[in-house]
């Protein structure tokens, strides 16, 4: 079995004669590990020896991503192939040492036990939030929702804390999460993965903001890790032209394949602007890439991630396996989306990407691997009084007390007494920001005010419009679609 798996990898290597070579160097490693396990000093455990240390060691010369399954790992990776998402359907802001909730969604297990906006989670399953860490908390959050658990609850204006028990049930998040219109006519809509049935759901969104009376769609595709390759070229395949060039794939054993746009297809024709930034990736940066050599939307943000190959997963003997990488996608253009694979050292990459590439209108793209933004436009900045809010939960917590005694609507606005209640409410809690630099943050803080409440009182959706009207990235794409 150890013998099928290392002949298999050094099969995957490049070799003028693939099998004599091989034959020839597996004798080297057997050589070695006889040598070992009858001088060394200690005993040498074989399945140590090779799944942890031949058989890796001998992939990362090959690259990052190439991985060897032991029988713990290969079970672990069918498993998760076949898992379910379980949850207890409530959006919440965590907070180091804190858990406020911001929506129980009807029908859900969160919404049934009767957690409600603002709620605060004090307590879960005997663990006491305020004693963790923030990464033990995430931790812990992950796995409440595994079975049912036990939560100690504080909800504003009421002295007596509550106790309920949450029993998860399978949710389906939906990929496409944010979607609203900018002053009617411009079009936004967030997809924070691509699953099977994104491309359908980026569609039926698209047309319950107006379809093709729309004057611009911002689809907003920062942090997102990709997914389903099918779902990318129906995404694409809504916005470019019949049988135009959606990605090639290319590889050294696997034939060149190209995938287009089907010949029947009926595109949107608004102009379009997408966003991306380092956390986007695969299937995102497909649709990107796409998009921007046949210039057909400008991209704005920051340069994505490059991740852009493709992997078979072999199984090997004794409930083994190995992941190869077997090929590469490339944009229309010829750009490769993957960033150049290091194997063996950082020194010296496997691959050289960088060049000057073309769209259909003749604009110069760099290549490299990710997707280079038309224009870079970096993330809001941040300082010291707004980290101390956002960490704290402090504007959370004062839009949970808030709401639990006025009736907030859509037009709700922070108004200059609002704004002195909140200074007050922050200097009992030994927030006390001098006067130029609460004068400097005013606004700041009365749009972050503004998107708790309602958040909090409205809808998660309404408190998103607030917070994307803050965002630079946004605020440039909306710019550049209503341009005349």
């Amino acid at each position: 079995m150890l013998l099928h798996a290392l002949l298999l990898c050094f099969l995957a290597a490049d070799n003028p004669d693939p099998v004599d070579k091989a034959a020839a160097d597996l004798k080297k490693v057997i050589d070695v590990f006889v040598t070992a396990s009858e001088q060394e000093a200690d005993p040498v455990d074989p399945n140590v020896a090779f799944y942890q240390g031949a058989i890796p060691g001998m992939l990362r010369t090959l690259d990052p991503h190439s991985t060897f399954f032991d029988p713990d790992q290969f079970a672990q990776l069918k498993q998760m192939e076949k898992s379910e998402q379980k949850g207890f359907g409530s959006i919440v802001s965590v907070l180091p040492g804190r858990v406020i909730v911001l929506q129980a969604m009807p029908g859900t297990p969160s919404a049934k036990a009767g957690l409600s906006p603002g709620d605060e989670i004090l307590a879960i399953n005997g663990y006491v939030l305020a004693r963790l860490e923030f990464e033990q908390l995430v931790q812990l959050l992950g796995e409440a929702r595994q079975k049912p658990a036990s939560i100690l609850v504080r909800r504003p204006g009421n002295a007596k804390l509550l106790e309920m028990t949450l029993t998860p049930e399978i949710m389906q998040s939906p990929s496409v999460d944010r979607s609203f219109t900018f002053d009617g006519d411009i079009g936004y809509l967030r997809a924070t993965s691509f699953d099977d049935n994104t491309g359908k759901l980026i569609q039926e969104t698209i047309e319950k903001l107006g379809g093709e009376k729309l004057k611009g769609l911002i689809l907003d595709l920062r942090n997102n890790p990709g997914g389903a390759v099918e779902a990318a070229v129906e995404t694409a395949s809504l916005f470019l032209q019949p049988d135009q060039l959606i990605f090639t794939v290319k590889g050294r054993t696997k034939k060149t394949e190209e995938v287009r746009v089907a010949k029947d297809a009926v595109p949107y024709k608004f102009p379009v602007a997408v966003l991306i930034n380092a956390k986007t990736a695969s299937a995102s940066e497909i649709v990107t890439g796409a998009l921007q050599d046949h210039d057909r939307a400008i991209v704005l943000g920051e340069p994505s991630y490059g991740k852009g190959l493709v992997q078979s997963v072999y199984p090997l003997s004794h409930d083994t396996g190995v992941a190869l990488t077997v090929a590469f996608y490339y944009t229309p253009s010829g750009r490769s989306i993957q960033h150049p694979l290091q194997g063996g050292t950082l020194e010296k990459p496997t691959r050289v990407l960088n060049g000057i590439y073309k769209t259909d209108s003749g604009r110069l793209v760099r290549g490299g691997g990710g997707i280079q933004p038309d224009e870079v436009v970096q993330p809001p900045e941040t300082d010291r009084l707004k980290m101390v809010l956002d960490a704290s939960g402090s504007l959370t917590v004062f839009a949970g007390e808030y709401i639990r005694s006025h009736q907030v609507k859509e037009n709700f606005e922070v108004t200059p007494e609002i704004l002195d209640e909140l200074k007050t409410f922050l200097s009992e809690r030994r927030i006390q920001p001098g006067v130029n630099e609460w004068l400097s943050h005013r606004d700041w803080i009365q749009s972050r005010l503004k998107q708790e409440i309602l958040t909090l009182g409205v809808s998660v959706a309404a408190g998103d419009r607030i917070e994307l009207q803050r965002d630079p990235v946004v605020r440039e794409a909306l710019k550049k679609l209503t341009r005349p």
